[in-house]
Parts: structure tokens; sequence; C-alpha cells
């Protein structure tokens, strides 16, 4: 393997070149004394035209030029190669890029795989390549290298919570991008909470009519301060078809989340009859935390429920339906004479029990329908339902019970994985925050793989994303600067081989990061001027 980790490379000349900074580090890079110029000339070579014209479309805002497609082409080409007979070595998503003085050569066995390359070559180019805009007086030069590039886990993903502050379509729009340039393919999209539901369901109008808006919200949770503002918004079915597909052209798949049986009382106040009290009219909640208003176990609700996840299924092709299943209070079916009796009838032995008979349900209509049911670790509580996958964010005892009994899991805990966490330990230089302390070096730091998982156990860790919760995050640019640059080091502990990963290197090329993410207009929390293990910043 290449040295992954020296910021010079001695070419065959004998000569030094600067090894470029791509983020997520590549398995594979060595420099070469080859360099490669756009130009006005210049021609994308292809017979794959949606990553043609993607790459044609992310060149032509600063370069100012047009770059042609062509199904052939000789000289002053960029050409992408989908293999005919599938490289073993390069998998579903990796690819190999070459540069030399008159082209540049991406292939990949997958379309996947040919937009993987054609981000890493736009790292290769100078930072204003990500501008909107065109950059004048800029030599497009593509720095000379050899990669081989393959991802380390299948889901690499970001989670969005919109449900407790609504997100525009644009931002989201904004944030697949930013998760598409990092090699990051899963946007998990949390669309429902106790203050807000914000997906269009057409059976059921109330949700959105009623569950969308909220009269308040709280500033800071204690003591209670609120904003004395309304807050809503959601997405019609026409805005997210729109998103999906603008997520499928950038090989992002989206998974919504519709929580349950917790995480509810939104859709409660829409219809009250969902409830365990149905003659109480609930507001929108406008508190943060565990709330007590959670669905009733009726079949009416389960059916319900059911309806629900068939539209959303309708909306999404993604294998994956998540489901949420955390943080439910089991104190109002502790109460419920009409809980109580079903879990007698259905011989259930405790409230954890159903819950788990509860989501059982829900697993057996999403399969039922072909996808797959994944949600937090406390659907654990009671049994895993027999396809469920779990998303792994409290200890690892969970994780280690899923993939002993052949489930899958992401891994997505709140001690490296949590970007709603302030970034370092002097909070009062920092936009008020959940709480916790996750700064950049023990974000970069996380290891999905636990040591005590044995190899076998160690395949059903699809892998590893971040979460973004919004309480306190009420606006896209507050989200940027939560989420960057933490994202970038989650994205090398997703993508990149475990021993390529070095946070030393990775600090020192992140202000070259740091510049495209500017040029994409990114909100990104500065780095602090620091040593690596010498400040409070990594401690």
């Amino acid at each position: 393997m290449f040295a992954a980790f020296a910021s010079l490379a001695v070419l065959a000349s004998g000569q030094t070149a600067e090894m470029p900074v791509v983020v997520p580090q590549p398995l594979a890079m060595k420099a070469t004394s080859a360099n490669f110029t756009l130009n006005e000339k210049t021609v994308i070579v292809t017979g794959t035209p949606g990553v043609g014209r993607y790459l044609q479309e992310s060149l032509r805002p600063a370069t100012g030029y047009h770059f042609e497609m062509k199904s052939r082409g000789a000289g002053n080409a960029i050409h992408l190669h989908l293999l005919g007979k599938k490289a073993q070595d390069l998998g579903d998503e990796g690819y190999k890029l070459g540069v030399k003085a008159d082209r540049v050569d991406i292939e990949a066995n997958s379309e996947a795989g040919l937009f993987y390359g054609v981000q890493t070559l736009r790292q290769l180019l100078p930072a204003d390549i990500f501008r909107r805009a065109k950059a004048e007086g800029v030599d497009w030069t593509v720095a000379g290298v050899e990669i081989t590039d393959v991802p380390r886990f299948r889901w690499r993903g970001g989670m969005l919570d919109c449900g407790r502050h609504f997100m525009p379509k644009e931002f989201v729009m904004k944030f697949i991008d930013l998760l598409s340039i990092h090699k990051l393919n899963t946007f998990h999209w949390h669309l429902t909470d106790d203050q807000g539901w914000r997906i269009e369901i057409k059976r059921y109008p109330k949700l959105t009519e009623v569950g969308a808006w909220r009269s308040n919200s709280m500033k800071k949770y204690s003591p209670a301060e609120y904003t004395n503002e309304p807050h809503g918004g959601f997405y019609t079915q026409e805005d997210v078809r729109e998103i999906v597909a603008y997520a499928k052209q950038r090989f992002v798949n989206v998974v919504p989340e519709i929580e349950m049986p917790g995480h509810s009382q939104a859709a409660i106040a829409a219809y009250p009859w969902l409830g365990n009290d149905p003659t109480k009219q609930l507001e929108v909640g406008t508190k943060w935390g565990v709330i007590e208003n959670v669905f009733n176990t009726d079949d009416s609700t389960i059916d319900f429920l059911q309806n629900v996840l068939g539209e959303v299924i309708d909306l999404f092709p993604g294998q994956f339906i998540h489901i949420g299943g955390d943080e439910c209070p089991k104190v109002q079916w502790k109460a419920s004479e009409k809980v109580q009796a079903k879990m007698k009838e259905l011989g259930v032995k405790d409230e954890h029990a159903m819950q788990s008979w509860f989501i059982g349900k829900m697993d057996k209509f999403i399969a039922a329908k072909g996808r797959r049911l994944i949600g937090w670790s406390e659907i654990l509580e009671g049994g895993l339902a027999e396809k469920a996958a779990l998303m792994v964010w409290l200890g690892n005892e969970g994780a280690m019970e899923a993939v002993g009994s052949g489930h899958d899991v992401v891994m997505a805990q709140t001690t490296h994985t949590y970007f709603d966490y302030y970034q370092v330990k002097d909070r009062t230089k920092e936009p008020w925050s959940i709480g916790g302390n996750l700064p950049l070096n023990k974000a970069y730091s996380y290891e999905p793989i636990l040591p005590q998982m044995t190899a076998e156990q160690s395949k059903h860790v699809l892998g590893v994303q971040f979460q973004l919760w919004s309480e306190y995050i009420p606006d896209g640019k507050h989200a940027e600067y939560m989420a960057f640059p933490r994202a970038c080091a989650l994205s090398e502990v997703a993508w990149s081989s475990k021993d390529s990963r070095n946070f030393e290197r990775f600090h020192a090329g992140l202000p070259k990061h740091l510049a495209r993410l500017r040029a994409l207009d990114v909100n990104f929390r500065n780095l602090d001027p620091l040593t690596v293990g010498g400040t409070e910043e990594e401690e």
C-alpha cells in the first residue's frame, strides 16, 4: 500500500511533490509528476451520462467551461469508464483514478464508484472549483496522482432532525450535497416527533394541518426559557419526491424515520384517539425531552400507523424504513386498562414485551412490502423483531446482543457521533447546545467494530453515521456549524481503512479542505490553533 500519512511524496525523478488533501483519505494514493489542466477544449468521455452530467455541471460554474460530453475521445479528456468485467478489488463502490498530462482516467464497477471518483477529482483541483460562480485567474490543474479507493463500510450516514426544527427543502438538498461530497451515502431523515410532524400523509391530512405547527419552542431546558414564537412547516409529497430524486442522483439513499410508539405527541394532537386518553386534547409539544404521551396499542392505531408507513414506503424506494422506537415511557400503558387487557389477551409479560409486539407488527408490515425495519437501541427491549436492524445509540451491550443474534447494526453512539453536543469544553464560546462534549479528535477516533466482536459478528456492522438532533439547532447555518468539520472526521471513520486513519495527518490537511467548504458557503466551525493531544479541544 502507498504511504498514506506523508505530506510530501518522492517522485521517480527524485523530486518531491506535496500529497493532495483528499477527505476522506483514499485507501491507496501516490503522487506522480504528471499534472492535467482543464481548459476550454477539455471533454468528458463516458458511456455513463448521469455521472458525466454531474461532473459537467459541477465543473462549469467556477471554470466557465462547457466540457462537452462524448462517447469516444482521445487527448485532453476526462474518461469515466464503467468496467465491463467486475474488478474484485473495487467492490460495489470503489474506483481507480489516474492522472496523466493529457487525460484523467476514472474506472469503477458501478456508477456509484465513478461518482466517488468524480468527488475525488474535484478535490484534486483548486478549492475554487466548488464555487457556484466563475472564479477568475485560477489555474485549473489536477494534481498528478494514482489512486485506488474502496470504502470500509456500506452504511455511511448523517441524520438530520427536522421534527424539532423544520429545515427548508433547499437546505435539505444542500445537506445531501455535503454528504455526497464526503462519500457519505445515507441520509437519515428524522421526520416526526413530539414537537412536529413534517411529512404530508394524504390519508390523514390533520397530521400536517395540526401536527406540523406548535405554539412555542424552548430556547433552554433548565431553567425553562422559551422563544414565545410559533414554529412549523412540513414537506409535501411532491417535496419528498424531489428530494429523494436529488439524493439518488448523488448516490445517497434516504432513510425516513417515523417515530413510534413514543415521541408521538404531534400525531396524537392531530388525532386524539391515537393516545391513551382520547378525551384529552393535546397540543403539539413545546417542551424538549422525553414526554409520557405515547401511542396506544389498539388495533385501530396499528392500522393507522401501517397506513402511514404504506404512504411513506411509496415515497422512499430504499431498503430501510426507520420507526424510531426510542425513549418510550410506559407510564400510560401501565395505567391503561385497555393496554393491560390486551397484554393479558396476548400473553405478554410486561410493557417492554408489549413494545416488542408493537414493533413486531410494524416489522411484518414493512417486510411484506419488501423493505427492512430499523430502529434505535430500545427496540431490543422485549426482544428484537426477526428481520429488524438496530441503530445503536446507547452502550455496547445492545450492539453485542444484536450482532450475537445475527442482526445487523448501524453504530451511532452518543459518545462519538452526536454532533448536537458541544465541540469544546469551554461552553461560553459556543452557541447553546444540548450538553456533552464531543471534540473533533474524539469524533475522528470512533471505531465502529468493537474489540469483543468476532470476525463473523463484525460482518453485521453495516456502518456508522452522525446525528444532528435539532432541539437547539434552529436553522441550516447553525446545523452546518455543528456538523462541520466533525462530519469530515466521521467520513474517514466510515470510508477510510482503519490503518490509514491518522488524526495528525487529517488535522494538518483540514485547512485545505475547509477552503472547499468555504467555497460552498458552509458555516463550519473554525479550527482552534492546537497541537495534537495538547489542548482543551482534544482532551
